[in-house]
């Protein structure tokens, strides 16, 4: 018996061989200097190994910078030199001969750069003059919090070399071997700090109106576009609310999801093949949803308002309830995290509950 969540997915001319997908978890593991510094270690493979093995039909990186000082911590990974494109590469090459897709999310950080690792000091900020910190670029001289530093306004020009280097990491991560690239533009990252008024106060061409505060978007994905094969698929990832706006106890203007659809529709007109609903992450004292599959809503709006797919994130832990989601077209797709790291083998145990085939792999097969 066949469902839905495990039928395959064809986008362009790749074929992704179920619905089950993980989505990018950062592990900042990587060496934070020197010439191994963003270049993927023996831990990336096995903790993106045990998924594809485990069944997720793709699998997508973690936020992986375009340059040194788009790292959100200085242990993040990277697509900044060839050093990593080659350690990319033995990856890639497992992920695929296990039947799973490869996709990897490049990303800026902004003003949210230069931050310790999760579990050290909880991710505290990185001063510019300690080791291993530096100062953040943004759209706006706004920090993220009172605990970091002021980041430095993009010139122009700056913002011109900013969308060079996501160009250049596409082509690197083709170099590698990804079948997908994603563009990160949530969370309050680089791209959404241009999207959202609450951190992009511009006045020039780069701010101020919708139209103005899309642009800096528009231009990255026509970059990545330019250099990724028309064949093969281009994601973006986008904070579908800020939470603030939309949220009648908080009085501060922030992205919508009526914004969200807007610019999807623009995304797909640029040659974006699909959606990566999530949301959050301008503000830290925003006050966000909660709840299995609490993001979904989101998704839906932007799959029944316009012609772009769209994926589904946020607590999806069951099996029959990610396979309702589909069932009931809010997505094309679930992306799975937290619930991945708990449980590798998640999709081949939702297969068996929902009475679906999982192929597993070679070695794993009984004469």
């Amino acid at each position: 018996m066949s469902t839905s969540l495990f039928s395959p997915y064809t986008l362009r001319s790749l074929t992704v061989p179920n619905r089950v997908w993980m989505a990018p978890m950062c592990q900042y593991s990587a060496a934070p200097d020197g010439d191994q510094a963003g270049v993927p270690t023996d831990w990336h493979f096995t903790h993106l190994a045990a998924r594809a093995v485990g069944g997720a039909g793709l699998i997508l990186t973690e936020a992986t910078a375009v340059s040194p000082e788009g790292r959100i911590s200085p242990y993040d990974l990277g697509l900044w030199n060839d050093t990593q494109v080659k350690a990319f590469r033995r990856i890639t090459d497992f992920l695929k001969a296990q039947g799973t897709a490869v996709g990897v999310q490049i990303a800026h950080a902004g003003r949210k750069a230069s931050t310790e690792r999760t579990w050290v000091d909880r991710g505290r900020a990185i001063a510019p003059d300690e080791p291993h910190g530096w100062t953040p670029l943004a759209p706006s001289a706004v920090p993220f919090d009172s605990a970091r530093v002021t980041p430095q306004e993009l010139t122009v020009e700056q913002i011109g070399e900013i969308v060079g280097q996501f160009a250049a990491a596409a082509r690197r991560a083709l170099d590698a071997g990804f079948q997908i690239a994603e563009i990160h533009g949530a969370h309050g990252y680089l791209v959404h700090e241009f999207l959202s008024p609450h951190s992009n106060r511009r006045t020039d061409a780069y701010g101020g109106s919708f139209e103005g505060r899309i642009r800096f978007a528009l231009e990255v994905v026509d970059a990545v576009r330019a250099v990724w094969p028309e064949d093969l698929p281009v994601f973006f990832r986008v904070s579908a609310t800020d939470w603030l706006t939309e949220n009648p106890e908080d009085d501060r203007e922030g992205w919508t999801s009526e914004d969200t659809v807007r610019l999807a529709k623009e995304l797909h007109a640029h040659g974006v093949d699909l959606l990566d609903v999530s949301t959050g992450g301008i503000a830290p004292d925003a006050k966000v949803g909660s709840g299995p599959g609490y993001q979904v809503p989101f998704a839906q709006a932007v799959r029944n308002g316009t012609d772009l797919p769209v994926a589904a994130v946020g607590l999806i832990t069951d099996p029959v309830h990610a396979q309702q989601i589909l069932t009931d077209g809010h997505a094309d797709a679930v992306l799975l995290g937290r619930e991945l790291l708990r449980d590798p083998y998640w999709p081949r145990h939702a297969a068996a509950t929902l009475g679906a085939e999982a192929p597993a792999p070679q070695p794993y097969h009984r004469a």
